[in-house]
């Protein structure tokens, strides 16, 4: 999958350490930069100030690269390193942190994201400026270098004005023993402790050494010298900081304050949402996929497990807002049968490792056989993204507990976007009421998240039951699927997702007082279809949990439990949905002291059969 027919992000989940003071600094930074393994990374590197600037860096992890090119060996006493999860290139050693400009007298590290990188771009080349990664970072680099006359942070300054996105940075100069840091929408902290200061993009890398931290804003830039630092805005106006006390230990601050990553990562969700929209959502749908997708005459999504899920909505969201003929398959059901595709259809294959077998399979299969196809997948450079033919990477951040949240909802706005982009294509007109819904989607999620307390409540009411059933209808029978399987993964418990009308041929004479039965059951089409499920439910005493629309009243006179979700159109609902189902798993697994982050006989990513 050519990264040139994707929608190009920046580093939006790395991690960044510098110091600068009288002691060695590679061997600090080395300790520091593998705090942040736990973030996810596919390369690392440092510079390091000494009578020059020298750099280390290649793809593999920390320990590799070491093991490789000895960071010991950079002797200076000013140095900054990072750990860069690609999501703008591939993952390579000319792509990896730090970045260099043409005449080498500065090291820049950058999370986030360019937008304007490649307008950027082509005027620096215009100047004479040469180019050697397919970063969107490099281009702060030489921003730097022709802005520099001898004032190291007012060329920094004036590179920043000039771009538009997000960033968080740490820049060193051969000239200068100083190390510039700014800051715009990309976490930065400054660490302080008599004669040496530190820079992270988390307070665990440097906590072992200072627990006093300076927080930056954005847009906000400073320079740090040993034991000295002073920041100012972009027009070189002085801020004075407060220095702030951390109390929390070195385990809290990797997971954020959160028990466990799977919560950390449900709670990420309004961001990584917002990763997978930024730069593609607009009066118009910006994929920039490979190729033209007007010639579609039919559609195959091909998944496993929770990514089958998504594939289900995906199908309900192509089929009513492109009205393309779409159909969903079992990837391990679809390479073993002899399926019927061609050069008019689109065979969409989704991951989040990027490597599930059975997945990579059904790719082959299908380009075997002279169908167009797509990814949807998280990790850049994976073996689907090489294979497929174009595709959209869903920039959810590294998942680091087992049971996916932040990339199941962001495949899910991926495949809303997918939808629409195929109606223009097709020189239809776009709904701006779903388009509006879709933006609106992080304060909705935030919103539900703010009701974590009254789930957890509800979690320990029902965490002794043995079995759950989960009903939804249309568009959200695939959200009662994940529900379940949720639960499933987490507790141990044995959970089933129906369609609710389908309860009443078989599920409803598992249905007594020891039953819990989930309902999706916002007002919209099919509401009192639903409403009518619930009374049959009541009947036969089975306890209700309802996931119900703000301000139905209705409802509680049938369920046990409700807990609100803010109204949303049909087609972006399951987004809203699954959180308060994610947070009821978690929090039954917890309770039951289960390991959440790493349930049994589960991986990540599964590369084998």
């Amino acid at each position: 999958m050519p990264n040139k027919s994707l929608l190009i992000l920046g580093d939006i989940m790395c991690g960044i350490v510098g110091y600068i003071g009288p002691r060695k600094a590679s061997p600090i930074l080395l300790k520091c930069l593998k705090r942040l393994e736990y973030r996810g990374y596919d390369s690392a590197g440092m510079a390091v100030l000494n009578s020059s600037l020298d750099v280390i860096k290649d793809s593999g992890k920390i320990d590799e690269v070491d093991t490789k090119h000895d960071f010991s060996k950079l002797g200076g006493k000013i140095g900054i390193a990072h750990t860069r999860w690609a999501t703008h290139g591939e993952p390579n050693m000319v792509n990896a942190h730090p970045h260099t400009a043409c005449n080498g007298d500065l090291a820049l590290v950058h999370n986030g994201i360019i937008e304007n990188y490649s307008t950027l771009r082509d005027l620096l080349e215009s100047e004479g400026h040469t180019f050697q990664t397919d970063t969107d970072t490099e281009v702060l680099a030489h921003l730097i270098e022709k802005f520099y006359t001898g004032n190291f942070m007012g060329a920094v300054s004036k590179a920043l004005i000039k771009v538009r996105g997000t960033y968080g940075i740490a820049v060193i100069h051969r000239n200068h023993e100083e190390i510039i840091v700014a800051r715009n929408g990309s976490p930065l902290i400054i660490g302080v402790k008599d004669d040496e200061t530190f820079t992270a993009s988390d307070a665990s890398a440097i906590l072992e050494h200072t627990k006093k931290m300076i927080y930056l804003e954005d847009k906000e830039i400073a320079s740090i010298k040993a034991g000295k630092v002073t920041v100012k805005n972009l027009f070189d106006k002085k801020i004075d900081k407060e220095v702030e006390e951390i109390g929390w230990d070195l385990d809290q601050i990797e997971k954020g304050g959160f028990k466990h990553f799977m919560l950390k990562e449900i709670f990420e969700q309004p961001e990584s949402l917002r990763n997978v929209m930024r730069g593609r959502i607009g009066k118009t749908i910006k994929l920039s996929v490979n190729g033209t997708l007007s010639d579609c005459r039919r559609i195959i999504i091909v998944a496993c497990g929770t990514s089958w899920h998504s594939a289900l909505i995906g199908r309900y969201l192509i089929e009513s807002i492109a009205e393309i003929p779409t159909e969903v398959d079992y990837a391990s059901e679809f390479r073993y049968r002899e399926p019927l595709v061609g050069k008019n259809d689109l065979v969409v294959v989704i991951s989040q490792s990027g490597e599930t077998a059975d997945t990579l399979a059904a790719l082959k299969e299908a380009k075997k056989r002279g169908a167009k196809t797509m990814g949807i997948i998280n990790v850049v450079g994976s073996t689907i993204a090489r294979e497929a033919d174009t595709g959209i990477y869903i920039h959810a951040g590294p998942e680091i507990g087992v049971a996916s949240t932040k990339a199941y909802t962001n495949q899910l706005v991926a495949l809303m976007l997918l939808a629409l982009d195929l109606r223009q294509s097709n020189g239809k007109t776009l709904d701006s009421n779903i388009i509006s819904e879709i933006r609106g989607l992080p304060e909705k999620v935030d919103h539900v998240l703010k009701q974590n307390k009254k789930i957890k409540a509800i979690a320990d009411a029902v965490a002794d039951h043995s079995n759950f059933l989960y009903l939804g209808r249309g568009i959200n029978y695939p959200t009662a699927l994940e529900g379940a399987l949720k639960l499933k993964e987490i507790s141990y418990i044995h959970a089933e997702g129906y369609p609710a009308a389908e309860m009443k041929h078989g599920p409803i004479a598992l249905i007594d007082e020891n039953m819990p039965i989930v309902f999706i059951a916002n007002k919209g089409k099919g509401y009192d279809k639903i409403i009518s499920n619930m009374e049959e439910v009541k009947a036969r005493r089975g306890k209700i949990i309802a996931i119900a629309t703000e301000g139905d009243m209705d409802i509680k006179r049938l369920a046990d439990w409700v807990i609100r979700v803010p109204e949303t159109m049909d087609e972006v609902s399951p987004v809203v949905n699954i959180i308060p189902l994610q947070l009821l798993a978690y929090y039954i697994a917890d309770r039951k002291g289960l390991d959440v982050d790493k349930p049994r006989n589960l991986a990540k990513s599964v590369t084998v059969e």
